[in-house]
């Protein structure tokens, strides 16, 4: 009788050991992936650059730089919503970053692993 090198036995059992070893692997990949994106910048800008945020592809935020020509002490209301859009479209930016980086990965995690129910 031939061995099954998937991840399944004969009679439907997991074979444990090779499970193991992708998990391992995809953990590894993960990781990478992560540092990856801890090490990536993306940019969150409003009004052609009057605000802009710095972000990690993590989400994390940098630094927030904010053209002089917006400051109106009569308006502090404009800047702040300004400083919030930046901030949106930063997060976003790390979010879709995220996505590509992390999707190809955790996209198999429901039936990738070959275990019964899942």
């Amino acid at each position: 009788m031939a061995r099954r090198t998937g991840p399944m036995n004969p009679g439907g059992q997991p074979n444990m050991q090779q499970l193991m070893q992708q998990a391992q692997k995809m953990q590894q990949q993960m990781a990478k992936a992560q540092a990856n994106l801890a090490e990536t910048e993306v940019l969150g800008t409003v009004e052609g650059g009057l605000v802009t945020v710095r972000a990690t592809g993590l989400g994390e935020v940098t630094s927030i730089k904010i053209d002089p020509r917006i400051v109106d002490p009569e308006d502090v209301e404009t800047l702040e919503d300004l400083v919030v859009t930046a901030l949106h479209k930063a997060s976003e930016a790390a979010r879709e970053l995220g996505e590509q980086t992390m999707g190809p990965m955790t996209a198999g995690l429901g039936g990738g692993l070959g275990l019964p129910g899942m």
